[in-house]
């Protein structure tokens, strides 16, 4: 398996993974899969923002995918990033999340980001909280029954981790890249 930077030709494997996950699963909280050129724009705006947006690959099989983007628009959260990580359905079990997600949190200290917020859909996505857990993250809360999915209310768990000096150090300079 190798890591490497999102490039256009890997969306149409990324877009299959993601519909899976909105088709049969809790982790997104959409109810339709976006299309491919949906996908392009979401994934032009994250790499033109200077946010990272990496793939775990093997041979030319996309396996997984893990991106940072803003945690919320206004100035104050630009040191503050939210994940997402989604793995093909036939690599799950593999390590492959864990694989992306500390790749994920190594490169966005590097860009200078302070705090990694996760916000995992449903309170039932075990694997995804231990994951989280696993790369170091914390329990911030829950908001309970926000969503509707699948004939069932569905919770958002959050979590959070701090990178690189966290808030022990002050914001200095230009605010990172985003």
């Amino acid at each position: 398996m190798t890591l490497r930077s999102c490039t256009a030709a890997d969306l149409p494997a990324i877009q299959a993974i993601y519909a899976h996950a909105v088709r049969f699963g809790s982790a997104s909280f959409e109810l339709e899969p976006p299309d491919l050129a949906e996908m392009t724009r979401r994934w032009r705006a994250l790499d033109e923002g200077g946010f990272p947006y990496l793939v775990a690959v093997r041979g030319t099989e996309v396996l997984g995918y893990a991106y940072a983007g803003p945690y919320r628009p206004r100035p104050a959260y630009r040191a503050v990033v939210e994940n997402s990580v989604y793995v093909a359905p036939g690599a799950q079990g593999e390590g492959v999340g864990r694989a992306l997600l500390a790749a994920l949190v190594a490169t966005a200290e590097e860009q200078g980001f302070r705090q990694m917020i996760a916000v995992i859909g449903d309170s039932a996505n075990i694997a995804s909280i231990a994951l989280h857990r696993a790369a170091g993250f914390e329990d911030a809360g829950i908001f309970r029954s926000v969503g509707w999915k699948h004939g069932r209310w569905l919770d958002s768990v959050l979590m959070q981790r701090a990178l690189g000096p966290g808030d022990q150090a002050p914001l200095e300079g230009p605010p990172p890249e985003a």
